[in-house]
């Protein structure tokens, strides 16, 4: 006698075992995340089997761990062919058991410190709690600190009295050259602020923090790397708007090309804040900041034809989702960087780079050319600081070659 979950999922008998009462939720559960009807058909089978598999081990509910997975798969290979989707079908079903509180969070037993890690994590407290400062700092802070000691100390003991003017010069000009400025920038900081740790702790005696060598400092060193405005048309251009990914890649890309949004900011846009009766979106920025930019109508209608024929169902407030089941906002703003990256691939564009930061670079370089001024670009970008503008001025050759004066006697 056949059996219908869901109107949706047929089995040829009912569910038994521990999780025969769930199964109805299970693939709820599978069919709002997004997933193919032929992926839901194949996890409810797995878990009606899993379960039936586990009634005769006689493992109850709450008595199940992360090792039956993988002995009920070994027992299912003797019996039928395997299936490439079987282990990924369990690990949902785990994962779905945990969430909803049926089944113990698995316990992961705290790995062993060593002793650079057990001094790091007393400094990073030492950051958190005494300092008070903020969490973006502290998580820069830690990498470079542990490499020092790692550097020094290895997996032996830390003893800071070891440790001379030498070690933190040495560190320094070997690790320096391998970053960008403000990166290195950051890891004098981060060894400063450890160095005068470790003296008012009284590891150290000496006054080590100064013996950390200054980073060189100069005035807009590099130029940004900006992707030109006919790329940018190639790359709009070759999107599929016929497809629901296509119409929400087109309106991402066209986000960072026309506002200049970081991926960040693209990420984290929710429905509401985009004001359609009076053209605004409300954008945050770094450290919470929020500012209002213009929506313009191509940006604006690219966003809208994603939310009416593109945008799955969702209880999200993200503008943007995943694609690809489990359906929900995006993960990170690496996610925008890989659209990014795949969408030149596919189109041929020999871009500077495939990150998404360019375009940023691009709209600003574009703007400078059209005439705007320096506080108008900083505008658009957020910037807080006009110094942040001023890199720009480096990138419009053509201009500043119309302030150079002649070579007295002309070319020879």
């Amino acid at each position: 006698m056949k059996y219908i979950i869901n109107n949706h999922v047929v089995l040829l008998r009912a569910p038994e075992g521990p999780l025969a009462v769930h199964v109805n939720s299970f693939a709820k559960s599978t069919r709002e995340q997004g997933y193919a009807k032929k992926s839901i058909h194949r996890m409810v089978l797995l878990a009606a089997c899993f379960s039936r598999w586990l009634e005769q081990q006689r493992i109850e509910l709450r008595g199940i761990t992360s090792d039956d997975p993988a002995r009920y798969l070994r027992y299912r290979a003797q019996q039928v062919q395997p299936h490439r989707g079987d282990a990924a079908a369990l690990r949902h079903l785990i994962e779905f058991l945990r969430r909803n509180n049926l089944i113990p969070t698995k316990k992961i037993s705290a790995p062993q410190l060593t002793p650079v890690e057990q001094y790091a994590r007393f400094h990073e407290q030492y950051l958190r709690e005494t300092r008070a400062l903020a969490n973006a700092t502290v998580v820069a802070y830690m990498p470079f600190i542990r490499g020092f000691l790692d550097s020094r100390f290895g997996d032996g003991r830390v003893t800071l009295s070891r440790l001379g003017a030498g070690d933190v010069v040495k560190f320094v000009q070997r690790e320096a050259p391998r970053m960008h400025m403000k990166r290195a920038k950051l890891m004098t900081s981060a060894l400063r602020s450890f160095l005068r740790y470790a003296r008012y702790r009284g590891d150290v005696t000496l006054d080590l923090a100064a013996a950390v060598p200054v980073v060189a400092n100069w005035s807009m060193p590099s130029i940004p790397r900006a992707i030109a405005a006919d790329q940018v048309r190639q790359l709009l251009a070759s999107i599929d708007r016929h497809t629901a990914m296509g119409r929400r890649d087109y309106a991402i890309l066209l986000l960072l090309a026309r506002l200049g949004l970081r991926s960040g900011e693209v990420v984290s846009l929710e429905l509401d804040d985009i004001d359609w009766n009076v053209g605004l979106l409300r954008v945050h920025g770094k450290s919470g900041r929020r500012g209002e930019l213009p929506l313009p109508v191509e940006v604006g209608k690219a966003i809208a034809a994603y939310l009416r024929r593109g945008r799955p169902q969702s209880s999200s407030r993200r503008v943007f989702l995943r694609a690809k089941a489990p359906i929900g906002a995006f993960r990170g703003a690496s996610s925008v960087g890989s659209i990014v990256r795949h969408s030149l691939q596919r189109a041929g564009v020999d871009a500077p780079t495939y990150g998404a930061h360019q375009f940023r670079h691009g709209l600003a370089t574009e703007m400078l050319r059209q005439g705007a001024s320096l506080t108008e670009i900083g505008e658009v970008l957020g910037h807080r600081n006009p110094e942040t503008t001023k890199i720009y001025t480096k990138v419009d050759i053509k201009a500043l070659r119309t302030l150079a004066l002649p070579w007295p006697g002309g070319v020879r």
